[in-house]
């Protein structure tokens, strides 16, 4: 049996209870929409196990999806210094229940209220509605940021400062098309570049040297 995320739930019965009263209202042509919908929910919410890699310093993907840039940023607001980004889009076609990359104890949960721009886009980064989470792990900190886009509207995130994740764990999850960004330490060795095709809790993205 399929896994859902239970943020789907709400959706599912939703447009169930639509299809049943649509079929009961008009028949099967009528009902032939919403029950295509309730379909994609089931989908759109599965929430599949991953086999977490085993490797000592390494960090996995936060997020299924494509792999948008890679590159050096000064992050001043919880780094407070040079790091390296790695932006990742899901469309609505991926899982977008997102992970930890690391171990390590959540630091700050921050919810910025922003825009609603299309999430591939660069400047969506600074300027969405977003979740930061930061993490204190074994190895360095790490922020992994769950942007908003122009679908999803709808970040969420289950932990709180003082929580232990262990890599690979399920944090959140972003409704609809999305962005993660994460930032690693600067001396961290990337194993991913753009155009990549990532999955959340099993692709290293990179290893501090």
């Amino acid at each position: 049996m399929i896994k859902l995320a239970p943020e789907g739930y709400p959706f599912i019965v939703f447009f169930a209870a639509v299809t049943a009263a649509a079929f009961y209202a008009g028949g099967a042509p009528i009902a032939l929409l919403p029950f295509i919908l309730t379909l994609f929910m089931l989908y759109f919410f599965r929430d599949p196990d991953r086999t977490v890699p085993a490797e000592e310093g390494c960090y996995v993907s936060p997020a299924d999806g494509r792999v948008l840039q890679v590159h050096t940023v000064t992050e001043n607001v919880y780094l407070k210094g040079a790091a390296i980004e790695v932006s990742i889009f899901m469309s609505p076609l991926d899982v977008h229940v997102n992970r930890a990359p690391c171990n390590g104890v959540v630091e700050s949960v921050v919810h910025t209220p922003g825009r609603f721009l299309s999430a591939f886009k660069p400047e969506a980064s600074s300027v969405n509605e977003n979740i930061a989470l930061l993490l204190k792990g074994d190895h360095g900190q790490a922020l992994v940021r769950q942007v908003a886009g122009a679908v999803a509207r709808r970040a969420v995130c289950r932990v709180k400062p003082g929580d232990v994740l262990k890599k690979g764990e399920r944090y959140g999850i972003i409704k609809f098309s999305s962005r993660v960004d994460i930032f690693f330490p600067e001396d961290t060795d990337i194993r991913v570049k753009p155009g990549d095709r990532v999955k959340a809790g099993e692709t290293t993205l990179g290893c501090r040297r």
